[in-house]
């Protein structure tokens, strides 16, 4: 099983990346069960936010160079890897990374599909496709100026170097870091302090931050203020101010 997946109580499920013979390395076998595990999970009402993760040892080592040492360009157009990356880049639920060791090529941008990352203390994030030849096929030379802007992503992309984790939470690339035994933990306690709380607004927290990144800042606001006033129309609003004023625990149902 090259990706495991657990549905643990309090509405958070784990998604395993578990090939470290390969350190991890993102292969189409494990793009495809990724694709499909984020499907499944996207549709399963009493999930509420996911944590992805690699081994102790290794989030993901980039893509499968032996896979691709000979492909041609319209081999690479029609293996489209586009449409396994999709059910992640539309996750429309909380979602974290935890990672742990190497997070290389599309680890990184495996990563940064992420709304959080946490890091162990000891974690290298990368993108060094540059070093053979090719650039970031995933959304790296994008997502990565996003985080952290122009000047460190060129460096980080034109250099192939290695970050350390503590130098990423300084940039901008990962939200926290922690010690090495404590990342996965974290993130699990994370995820069900995200999952305890209205589902129906942390994805829509998730989709007006993504979306409005790209819009001029009067249209996202637009936006944004419509769906403030849409959440009057859910239980969980109702749920929520009455507790505050009750002064008592509100209980969440997506509704």
């Amino acid at each position: 099983m090259e990706v495991l997946l657990e549905r643990g109580e309090e509405h958070v499920a784990l998604v395993r990346i578990n090939r470290p013979e390969a350190r991890n390395a993102l292969n189409g076998a494990v793009r495809e069960k990724l694709a499909r595990i984020f499907l499944e999970l996207a549709r399963d009402e009493e999930i509420r936010s996911v944590v992805l993760t690699g081994t102790e040892t290794v989030f993901a080592a980039g893509a499968d160079i032996k896979a691709m040492a000979d492909a041609q360009p319209v081999e690479m157009i029609l293996r489209a890897g586009e449409q396994n990356w999709a059910p992640i880049k539309d996750f429309p639920k909380p979602l974290i990374a935890a990672v742990n060791g190497l997070a290389l090529g599309g680890g990184c941008e495996l990563a940064m599909h992420a709304d959080m990352i946490i890091a162990g203390a000891s974690a290298k994030f990368a993108q060094p496709e540059i070093k053979v030849g090719i650039i970031p096929g995933a959304g790296g030379t994008q997502r990565l100026v996003r985080a952290v802007g122009k000047f460190k992503a060129m460096k980080i992309l034109l250099t192939g170097e290695m970050v350390s984790a503590q130098d990423a939470e300084a940039m901008g690339l990962v939200t926290e870091v922690v010690p090495d035994d404590e990342v996965l933990d974290r993130a699990l306690a994370l995820a069900r302090s995200v999952a305890r709380l209205p589902p129906l607004a942390a994805r829509k927290i998730k989709e007006l931050v993504l979306q409005g990144g790209d819009l001029p800042l009067e249209a996202a606001l637009v936006m944004e203020r419509h769906a403030f006033q849409l959440m009057f129309a859910t239980a969980d609003q109702k749920e929520g101010m009455q507790a505050f004023v009750e002064k008592r625990s509100p209980n969440f149902t997506g509704r």
